[in-house]
Order: C-alpha cells, then sequence, then structure tokens
C-alpha cells in the first residue's frame, strides 16, 4: 500500500504541473490585461489555443530533416520531467533521489540545445539570428544558474531539491546575505530563460528584438503545441524552484498524510498565483531592453550568484 501510495502521489505530481502550466501563463496575461484597464482573454485561453494547435495540420519545410520533426516532443519532454522533479506540494516523492539541482539543468540545457539546433535546420534567416541569440543568453544563464545552485547547495549541505526545501523549511537556515543575492540572481536568470521583459517580449514578433519566437517561427500544428506547452511548463518550473527552495512554507512532508498534502497543494496555489500577479504587475511596469544589453543583465545575475558563493566560503554564517 505504501509504495501505491507514493506512485499516485508521484503521479499528482506529474499531472499537476501539467495542468496548472497553461493556467499560470493564462492568469499572468489575464493580470496584465487588466493592469492597462483592457479586458483581456480568459484564463483558459492557453488551453483553447493548444487544442486549435493539436488539431491543426502540420506543414513542414521541404528540407526539413529528423531532427526538425522529433525536437518539439524531445523539448516538451526534458521540460516536463525537470518540472515534475521540483517538488510544488510535497516533498520526498516516489522520484526524489533524481530531483537533483544539477539534473535539471542537465534537461533545460538539452532542451535547449535541440531548439536551437532546430531553428537552424531549415535554413531560414529568422531561425539562426533566433539560435544565435538564444545562445548568447544561454552562455551567460547556464553559468549563473549553477553559481546559485552551488550556492544553495553549500547552504544545506545537498543538491538535492528535497533536502534543500527541509532545510530552508527549519529554523536553522536564518537570514544570509548569500541567500538574498542568489535569489534575486535566480529571478533575473528566470527572466531570462522564460523570454520575459525585459529580456523578451513574447507577445511580439518583431525582426529586430525576437529571441525565442524566431526560433519556433516555422513549426505549426501539434509541433507548435508541444514548444509552447513547453514553454509554459518552463514558466511553472522557475516559479516552483523559487517557491520550493525559497518559500518552503506549508510544503508537505514525506508520510505526513493527505491532509498535509491538500495543506501543500493549496499553498502551492497561492504561491503560484502571487508569484504570477508580481510577474504581470513587473512587466506592465518595465520595458524590454535592447538585445546588447542582456549581456549586461545577465552578467549582473553571474556575479550576484558568484558574490552569495564566495561568501559562503569566506564565513558559514552569511
Amino acid at each position: 500500500m505504501v509504495v501505491i501510495s507514493d506512485i499516485v502521489v508521484q503521479g499528482v505530481q506529474m499531472l499537476l504541473v501539467l495542468v496548472l502550466a497553461p493556467l499560470l501563463t493564462g492568469f499572468v496575461r489575464k493580470i496584465k490585461a487588466r493592469l492597462v484597464l483592457r479586458q483581456g482573454a480568459s484564463v483558459f485561453q492557453p488551453y483553447r489555443d493548444l487544442l486549435r494547435l493539436l488539431r491543426k495540420e502540420v506543414v513542414l519545410a521541404d528540407n526539413a530533416s529528423w531532427l526538425f520533426r522529433v525536437t518539439p516532443y524531445v523539448t516538451f519532454a526534458a521540460i516536463w520531467v525537470a518540472a515534475a522533479l521540483v517538488p510544488t506540494f510535497a516533498t520526498g516523492l516516489l522520484f526524489n533521489w533524481t530531483a537533483d539541482l544539477i539534473a535539471i539543468v542537465a534537461l533545460l540545457g538539452s532542451a535547449r540545445f535541440f531548439l536551437a539546433l532546430a531553428g537552424m535546420d531549415v535554413g531560414t534567416s529568422f531561425g539562426g539570428i533566433g539560435s544565435s541569440r538564444e545562445v548568447m543568453i544561454a552562455a551567460l544563464a547556464e553559468p549563473a544558474m549553477l553559481l546559485i545552485f552551488f550556492c544553495m547547495a553549500l547552504v544545506a549541505g545537498s543538491t538535492q531539491l528535497s533536502t534543500v526545501a527541509n532545510f530552508m523549511a527549519s529554523s536553522y537556515v536564518g537570514l544570509r546575505v548569500s541567500l538574498g543575492m542568489a535569489v534575486i540572481a535566480l529571478i533575473m536568470v528566470a527572466l531570462a530563460e522564460n523570454a520575459r521583459i525585459p529580456v523578451d517580449n513574447p507577445a511580439t514578433h518583431l525582426e529586430l528584438t525576437m529571441v525565442h519566437e524566431a526560433m519556433v517561427l516555422e513549426y505549426s500544428g501539434r509541433h507548435l503545441a508541444m514548444i509552447e506547452f513547453g514553454a509554459f511548463l518552463k514558466l511553472l518550473l522557475y516559479i516552483s524552484l523559487i517557491a520550493c527552495v525559497f518559500l518552503p512554507w506549508k510544503i508537505a512532508l514525506f508520510g505526513t498524510g493527505s491532509l498535509a498534502y491538500a495543506v501543500g497543494a493549496g499553498a502551492y496555489l497561492v504561491k503560484l498565483a502571487a508569484a504570477g500577479f508580481l510577474l504581470a504587475l513587473f512587466e506592465t511596469a518595465s520595458a524590454k531592453m535592447r538585445i546588447f544589453r542582456i549581456p549586461q543583465f545577465l552578467g549582473a545575475a553571474l556575479m550576484l550568484g558568484l558574490l552569495g558563493t564566495l561568501l559562503l566560503f569566506v564565513s558559514r554564517s552569511f
């Protein structure tokens, strides 16, 4: 019975991220519309968009290779697995031993690698521009993310997310300057990795500013649905990661029962709503920066991650 219960809870975790990811994106879009005094589309519009794309026929370029065809499924699977590994409402789940910070970076890096290659596969100028810009952002975002994870691992003594979340929820962690730097750096990296303002604007298709959208312009039908769904999951992943590590309150511990799981799920929904509102507020009040200023933005995140890690080497109390 214990094994069956663990499988059920782990299955709920994997389905929960699938169900909530489009809803989170729809919620952010709705809040942004209301903040500029527009009605906006329904929060369920991303579900309708995915269904519409799934019903459409796939149109492929004549010179598209097998890589172009398999990339949507590979990227979706990699991001879904990474999102399902991050504890959302409970720690110590069945696949807890695989929920490692380095593994999440590797999964996200693999998804980006395939998407960048697919962007150049058919040989269009937009795909090449988007892929080169995406790789430029990744060259700074991935080292920054690794330094942030090293900082958290030094504080918690482990790279396993459940252990990190349990330590952060305990009274031993206290207030640390290094963790403050890490959370600011992680938010900056999350904005860049999810193609959000000020790094990118997913609502526009301007030639001079596109990054992520330029890579996927050649996709259609169910292929585009997989890529869009992956982008929804990626946003949920980063918000879940920030909530799991830095706001682990009310997260259920392993074996604490169904009531604790229900409280953890409710707290997780509140965290998602708060993060979605803050993201919409920030994007409404900010403007997209020039493409040449993105290295400076991500360089600041890299320096914050490095300083946080160095402070922990100087003194564990920082």
